[in-house]
């Protein structure tokens, strides 16, 4: 697909102006005062430099990095603060509700007041959030002050997504969208590497509380990049905000999410049932409303015409069980390397670096590889993941409880490989018809997308682990988990073909 066929808004119109589109033939925004046959050539400075490309892929990193970054130091936070089995669930899952709740309206308010602005606003805040995590004297304490991260994450991430479609083009898109795929990916296994690191350093006796703080200056520094690097956009046609869709998005999560994950530690008592009884309503009754506001020519939070994009579509319905699978494994094999094979934070991390590197090299590798196989990338992604999953059930299976770190290299490098191969690309399809008018939205959809299935991977391969523990032991018990994932795994292989033969 070309890029050129859709228009670009300009960075440095004043506020409120509304750019008319441009033509088919040009990629550059034009000025709002001008017809679109007269379109200058747009200054260099709107677009987005290398630099201002690594600034919002910094601030793409830290929300995924701590979604991760926690779970390596949730038993130093329970001889800390006293929390329990319950309450650490939800420092976990009080983020990742939060987050995926307001993280279609982050994108449309970006949309409407200005990416740049929600960006800055959002790193500003995600910095003093992660200072009161760090600070927190108490668990509930803490617990309100991830659900705050979780939410200020969510007015920064979309903003990535939506800012590199509206300032790039062609290859230089294709590259950045490439890039974020695997920032998205390594992150996640970073948080973790990181964590580790950070909670066995004990740096000036802050112990867990140093993969919060940590946060401050790097926000502060993209705060400071960002505010010089990243040019403005917003959506040519802004529309207001759909309260009605956005409240019963939020309750569709909250009535699934929650009680998933919070459910099993509190002993499954009746309000998780319940919730989860009022779930299926509360989902119907959002995608009526959705479709009666478009219907009625008013703009839903999530456009149902959005998700009728074939790329869109095919790529989402993907993407969901890769991320329950993702989410689930990194939560429970941080949960077995401490408990199991009874490793330190750094080690538990450690083990995971093999995977983060070889996830960044085959990202890299992507946008050659899918402009000559197209599809077949991610069909071979999935193969080589597969792949890597059973080696890892091998080798648990075979060394328990002798397992070293080097042993887990191999496998762990494998796995990398293949979901290299597989997340950056589905990240681009999903992107690759969708209209710059819709950058916003898009991007919001598909993270919250990702991001709800990385709390339901937690949800329910962590609570089968859990759940398996008593009878089977740990080794068995990650056994299954492992078995579970690499049927997910091969359901995504069969999805797979369903994406566009050849990737745009």
């Amino acid at each position: 697909m070309s890029d050129t066929r859709v228009p670009t808004t300009d960075p440095h119109a004043p506020a409120g102006t509304t750019p008319a589109p441009s033509s088919a033939s040009s990629a550059l925004p034009v000025s709002p005062a001008s017809p679109a046959s007269a379109a200058a050539t747009t200054p260099a400075t709107s677009l987005l430099t290398p630099l201002g490309l690594l600034t919002v892929l910094l601030g793409a990193a830290l929300p995924l990095i701590d979604f991760f970054i926690v779970n390596v130091a949730l038993p130093t936070i329970d001889q800390d603060l006293r929390a329990g089995p319950a309450m650490l669930e939800m420092v976990v899952a009080g983020y990742g509700v939060s987050y995926a709740m307001l993280l279609v309206l982050g994108g449309r308010l970006g949309d409407m007041i200005g990416r740049r602005r929600l960006f800055l606003w959002g790193l500003a805040a995600f910095g003093v959030t992660s200072l009161a995590c760090g600070l927190a004297p108490d668990a509930w304490t803490l617990v309100i002050a991830r659900v705050a991260q979780g939410g200020a994450a969510a007015l920064l991430l979309p903003q990535v997504l939506a800012t590199i479609q509206a300032t790039t083009t062609g290859k230089r898109r294709a590259k950045a969208v490439s890039l974020y795929g695997g920032t998205a990916g390594v992150s996640s296994a970073v948080g973790q590497v990181l964590g580790g690191l950070l909670v066995s350093a004990d740096l000036a006796g802050t112990g867990w509380r140093a993969v919060f703080l940590v946060n401050v200056p790097i926000a502060a520094v993209a705060w400071l990049l960002a505010a010089r690097t990243v040019p403005e956009t917003r959506s040519p046609r802004p529309s207001r905000v759909d309260g009605t869709g956005t409240v019963l998005l939020a309750v569709s999560l909250i009535t699934l999410l929650l009680p998933l994950t919070e459910g099993r530690a509190a002993g499954w008592p009746l309000w998780s049932w319940l919730l989860l009884g009022v779930f299926p309503f509360v989902a119907v009754a959002f995608v009526l409303v959705e479709r009666r506001a478009e219907q009625a020519g008013r703009t839903p939070l999530v456009p149902p015409s959005l998700l009728r994009i074939p790329s869109v579509h095919s790529g989402l319905s993907m993407l969901v069980p890769f991320s329950v699978g993702f989410g689930g494994f990194m939560f429970v094999v941080a949960v077995a390397l401490q408990n199991g094979l009874h490793y330190g934070p750094f080690a538990a991390g450690l083990s995971l670096a093999p995977l983060c590197v070889t996830f960044f090299l085959a990202s890299l590798a992507g946008p050659r590889l899918v402009q000559r196989f197209g599809r077949r990338v991610v069909l071979t992604g999935s193969l080589i993941q597969a792949t890597g999953l059973l080696a890892l059930a091998l080798t648990f299976r075979a060394g328990w409880p002798d397992v070293s770190v080097a042993g887990l290299a191999p496998s762990m490098a494998v796995l990398g490989v293949g979901q290299g191969l597989v997340l950056p690309v589905l990240v681009r399809i999903v992107l690759s018809e969708l209209p710059a008018t819709q950058a916003g939205v898009g991007s919001g959809v598909m993270v919250t997308t990702q991001q709800s299935g990385l709390a339901l991977g937690v949800a329910t391969l962590g609570t089968l682990f859990l759940t398996l523990l008593p009878s089977l032991g740990i080794r068995d018990a990650l056994l299954s988990v492992l078995l579970a994932q690499l049927l997910i795994v091969l359901g995504t292989t069969a999805l797979a073909l369903r994406l566009p033969r050849a990737v745009r």
